[in-house]
């Protein structure tokens, strides 16, 4: 056995699975996948609409952001003063894959009618193709273990958010740009911290969840 041929091998393989793995979602594979996406049953008021169906979901690793502000009683309090921010990943070829980055910044493909926020919206842009979506929150829900798309009582809200803008990638990818609806589901973690503050503070509280993405029925 050629030992040093081997360990090259074994460091070459995972770059060919991550040239697969664009191959496969260059080939539009992932959009196809429809059909594949379960989405957990969820309560009516974060329920997306009729006439729209999952395309893509990504599990998503981040945090949200709080600051300590004074309260109208002389006191202080936590208050969620930033979007959060994430990666979402997928599974692939029995590995951990980068599909998307969620964070804060302005709509630069506003739909009509929609007044654009100085302060940006919600942003999740694609890995593979740079294609964007913002979106608004429409409804949310407190966890609850009798809820099974949301069941981790003490954790960040599950959520509906709908489509406010998007905007294709540089090369015309667009993953993501026809998303119409978005749901968090399944959310460990993020919540409001208990710990006491001084005005100023602020803190980022670790989170994860399944972002499932929504599309119109053609």
């Amino acid at each position: 056995m050629n030992f040093k041929n081997d360990q090259q091998t074994k460091k070459i393989a995972p770059v060919w699975q991550i040239l697969a793995v664009i191959a496969i979602c260059a080939s539009g594979a992932i959009t196809h996948a429809a059909a594949q996406v379960a989405v957990p049953p969820t309560p009516s008021t974060i329920t997306v609409e009729d006439g729209n169906a999952a395309f893509l979901v990504g599990h998503a690793h981040g945090s949200q952001g709080y600051t300590c502000l004074p309260t109208s009683t002389g006191g202080t309090a936590w208050n969620p003063t930033a979007r959060p921010e994430a990666t979402l990943f997928t599974d692939l070829l029995g590995a951990q894959f980068q599909i998307i980055t969620h964070f804060q910044s302005i709509n630069e493909g506003p739909k009509p009618g929609v007044q654009v926020p100085l302060s940006g919206n919600a942003t999740w842009q694609s890995s593979l193709d740079s294609s964007r979506v913002w979106a608004v929150k429409v409804n949310g829900i407190d966890p609850d273990p009798s809820i099974e798309s949301c069941p981790n009582t003490g954790s960040i809200q599950c959520l509906l958010l709908q489509s406010v803008g998007s905007l294709k990638g540089p090369t015309g990818g667009n993953l993501l740009a026809k998303t119409t609806f978005i749901q968090r589901l399944n959310t460990r973690g993020g919540a409001v911290p208990t710990s006491a503050c001084t005005v100023g503070q602020t803190q980022l509280v670790p989170y994860s969840a399944d972002y499932f993405f929504y599309r119109a029925n053609r």
